[in-house]
């Protein structure tokens, strides 16, 4: 149900032998991803299939999926589900009735592409607002045992430079410029996710992930680091149409979702965490630099109109991810 692919079956060996997961917990419940096609819900999905047949959990992973045909492809069931894994085929804004009731909730699915803030601001916020709003109605109705919402770095703004952030801060956004329609209904996501678990009960976590990179990526994937390793494929140069002077931490595939798990299982409800490798703080000016070197190409600079293209203003997110560290996580996580 994975990619057979030796270093990928490492990530997946890594997460599962995480000993601060409280893995007995998942015994013999049911999963619910949205977003499972994605990046990350495919890496946690896989990392769940994973740990089901090492540990003998008895899961079911309910997987939310636009397209049935290409999520079979994606995780290679050549036409038919297998094993703990179920997909259900609609969207968050129009959730269908799930096969099973949910023990938890990992809650993924939205708009990710920057230029589709930019063109689609109206659709970027409904997705987010009205299907957030679906997915809690859910796990109140359900009485789920966990809900974690993975959030963004983008919710705190512009920190200045120098600064280490933490979850007790939220930056400011205009609602007037556009492309904010992706961080301002992140914040209000957040805010519901908080209120559901004040008025309600319901056992929301929130995840700010800062960006995240690894096994599964499509080759075309608009962001900026599987640019720079097309480019180096490709044996092209690297083409930055800004000064590359954002400056922030990223984060491999595998430890998302241990972070993720840690949340889910361990996390305290209405609560945020930050997750980051802080070791991995640079410019994406740095970044290009680095790989260009490695790749024998050089870096190019072609500066837009940054707006025009959707591309957020210069950023200082350097995440201080002692709470989540605090809930036993670490980078690596068995390694």
């Amino acid at each position: 149900m994975w990619p057979n692919n030796t270093d990928y079956s490492k990530d997946m060996e890594q997460i599962c032998r995480s000993d601060y997961i409280p893995w007995e917990k998942l015994k013999g419940k049911c999963v619910f991803v949205t977003g499972a096609t994605g990046l990350i819900g495919f890496t946690l999905t896989n990392a769940l299939l994973y740990a089901d047949r090492e540990r003998g959990l008895g899961l079911k992973v309910l997987a939310l999926v636009r397209d049935l045909c290409r999520a079979r492809e994606r995780f290679n069931q050549a036409g038919q589900e297998k094993g703990a894994l179920r997909f259900v085929e609609g969207d968050i804004e129009h959730l269908p009735e799930l096969p099973c009731r949910p023990d938890y909730i990992v809650h993924g699915a939205s708009q990710t592409a920057s230029r589709a803030f930019v063109r689609q601001p109206v659709e970027t916020i409904h997705t987010a607002v009205r299907g957030t709003a679906n997915i809690l109605e859910l796990a109140r109705e359900k009485g789920v045992s966990g809900l974690v919402y993975l959030s963004s770095m983008e919710v705190y703004g512009y920190p200045k430079k120098g600064h280490k952030v933490t979850e007790d801060e939220i930056g400011a956004l205009s609602p007037l410029d556009v492309r904010n329609s992706y961080p301002l209904s992140k914040q209000l996501c957040e805010s519901m996710c908080a209120a559901y678990a004040s008025e309600y009960g319901v056992p929301a976590m929130i995840l700010r992930l800062t960006q995240t990179f690894g096994p599964g990526v499509n080759y075309n994937d608009g962001r900026i680091f599987a640019e720079f390793g097309r480019c180096v494929l490709e044996k092209r140069d690297i083409v930055l149409h800004t000064k590359g002077e954002t400056e922030r931490s990223y984060l491999y595939t595998s430890d998302a979702a241990s972070a993720i798990l840690t949340v889910l299982l361990k996390g305290r409800p209405g609560q945020a965490y930050n997750a980051a490798d802080e070791s991995t703080y640079c410019s994406i000016a740095e970044m290009a630099e680095k790989v260009a070197g490695k790749g024998g190409i050089r870096v190019r600079y072609e500066l837009q109109d940054e707006k025009a293209a959707g591309y957020p203003k210069t950023l200082y997110m350097d995440l201080d991810t002692s709470m989540l560290k605090g809930l036993g996580w670490r980078v690596g996580g068995a390694r």
